[in-house]
């Protein structure tokens, strides 16, 4: 028997800057009963990502609904279906969809995709950000043995799996630009990388010369600005230059920003300069989700994640994660 209430966490204000705890408001509200061809889920895990605050704003170039002040926030959460009634799945069946923010789900058959329980050892791991990690290494940078690749906002839920792939991928050296020499640290010891630039210690381009002497062959940009420039100046002969997110745009208190590029410069050394976004590259997700389970078996990849408890926790969850409080992904457990 389910509870006949359930907690949601709904969009109080439109942030004016960055996000606070008093733009969200949790609300008890009840359970709702599944009809035919729909599928009632107990949401046990769901996770933030930086593009949610994108999403708080009334418009944004995401190509993602955003946000409506007065209903629940919406982004991945995996469960258990309690309820589906005139659909294949049955009660128990894990479940992923696109409705977290809430810990009972209700939704048409379709939008729930059945998890394999015994694919990863921890159902978190789901909600990683490996697939978008994927495509920017393996189809956007395309990175080959023997490169040299520098992954801004390493540290991220996106980054921290990037790098790894990197390696796997055959990359010889492996640079990671993050916000703390504690971060970098990390990053090092732990992640994979070979050196780290760190945002506020002195100019990009300088610290990113010294990291790689011999320039970059791939760019796996999460953040643009001046990141992405002191990539470009930095490139080699042929480089592949992936741009997955937008970091300095998204968490920017003055709005979108722009960045200069020469292209003259882009052009006379046959760079390549390719935006990539996972809706294109849906293809993915199984891939990932079969390496992911062998590489965290083997102990060839590990998920770098913080893990908060309750869905109380959720406004603090994005709020900590678009202030640069954790390493890798930010999943909280319902």
């Amino acid at each position: 028997m389910t509870n006949r209430t359930h907690r949601e966490v709904r969009l109080a204000a439109r942030p004016q800057g960055p996000v606070t705890d008093d733009l969200f408001e949790i609300v008890e509200v009840p359970v709702p009963e599944p009809g035919p061809g729909q599928v009632l889920v107990r949401n046990t895990h769901m996770g933030v990502a930086a593009v949610m605050r994108t999403l708080m704003d009334e418009q944004s170039v995401v190509p993602m609904p955003s946000y409506q002040v007065g209903e629940p926030l919406h982004g991945s959460a995996v469960g258990s279906v309690v309820a589906a009634p005139g659909t294949d799945l049955n009660p128990g069946d894990l479940v992923e969809h696109r409705l977290g923010w809430r810990e009972y789900a209700l939704l048409d058959a379709a939008e729930a995709h059945r998890l394999d329980p015994g694919l990863l050892p921890d159902p978190a791991a789901y909600l990683s950000q490996g697939p978008t990690a994927l495509m920017g290494i393996a189809r956007g940078a395309e990175v080959r043995p023997g490169d040299t690749v520098f992954v801004t906002g390493a540290a991220g839920g996106v980054g921290s799996l990037a790098g790894q792939i990197a390696r796997l991928y055959g990359a010889t050296r492996v640079i990671g630009s993050t916000g703390s020499q504690e971060k970098g640290d990390r990053l090092i010891k732990e992640f994979g990388y070979d050196a780290v630039v760190i945002r506020g210690a002195g100019p990009i381009e300088e610290q990113l010369r010294r990291a790689a002497p011999e320039g970059i062959d791939a760019l796996f940009d999460n953040v643009g600005g001046e990141q992405l420039v002191a990539a470009l100046a930095c490139a080699n002969r042929g480089a592949r230059l992936a741009i997955v997110g937008a970091l300095a745009s998204q968490l920017s208190q003055d709005g979108r920003t722009t960045t200069e590029i020469d292209t003259l410069s882009l052009l006379s050394r046959s760079i390549t300069l390719r935006g990539v976004a996972l809706y294109d590259h849906l293809d993915l997700i199984p891939e990932w989700n079969r390496m992911f389970g062998q590489g965290l078996r083997e102990g060839t990849l590990t998920f770098p994640h913080a893990r908060l408890h309750g869905i109380e926790q959720a406004p603090r969850a994005l709020r900590e994660l678009t202030e640069g409080r954790h390493l890798g992904a930010v999943v909280v457990e319902l």
